[in-house]
């Protein structure tokens, strides 16, 4: 069964929809562990609820970003994971701790990459007038939200949408969107092959969308 390690900087909504997954028998992988750079992240406290190991380690004490996320992922390795899932972990990783986990470490993004790299993405699509917003899973390279995109799944801007209203209605097909993208890499369905995520083994260009 597939190993797979939860990183959080907040609430972990995200989180608790893998661990829904899980315990409802409709997502066959191992949560291990949970990790954060918030002591205090409501993640943590969700992972504890269900029965998972979890760390934190507060940057504050770190004299450079290298050092501490050379120290966070040598935690994080003691729990052996094959994937690594960022679910709203807001660091930007230091490329070097990064390089042996290339492969292994996928993140969800709150757009339609490569639009709107960074943050306030809700904001920003509905100031560019777009149409249509969404979510990417997306595996994780020295860029940021740059990596490889597994699949995206979207939805209409209505008139009279806030950055509120368009976070709320987009949150549960990030969930689903995500369950999906692991159930899949736990399949072998899903891999990266130097830089370009193959499916069922052959290599895609153009990322699928799941509604």
């Amino acid at each position: 069964m597939l190993r797979v390690a939860v990183l959080v900087s907040g609430r972990g909504s995200n989180l608790q929809a893998l661990i829904d997954a899980v315990a409802a028998k409709e997502l066959a992988v191992d949560i291990v562990v949970v990790g954060s750079n918030k002591v205090a992240a409501e993640g943590l406290r969700r992972a504890e609820a269900a029965g998972i190991a979890t760390f934190a380690l507060d940057p504050a004490g770190y004299a450079d970003r290298a050092g501490y996320d050379r120290e966070f992922f040598e935690r994080l390795g003691e729990y052996a994971p094959d994937l690594v899932v960022l679910a709203g972990f807001m660091r930007v990783i230091d490329p070097a701790a990064l390089a042996p986990w290339i492969g292994r470490v996928i993140n969800i993004h709150p757009s339609l990459l490569p639009k709107y790299a960074g943050l306030k993405t809700h904001a920003r699509a509905l100031a560019a007038g777009d149409a249509r917003h969404g979510a990417s899973v997306h595996y994780v390279t020295a860029e940021l939200d740059g990596g490889p995109v597994i699949a995206q799944v979207d939805l209409a801007i209505e008139p009279g949408d806030t950055p509120d209203s368009l976070a709320t209605r987009l949150l549960p097909l990030e969930h689903r969107l995500l369950r999906q993208c692991v159930a899949w890499i736990a399949d072998g369905k899903v891999a990266l092959a130097g830089e370009r995520v193959h499916v069922d083994g052959v290599a895609r260009d153009v990322p699928p969308l799941v509604v």
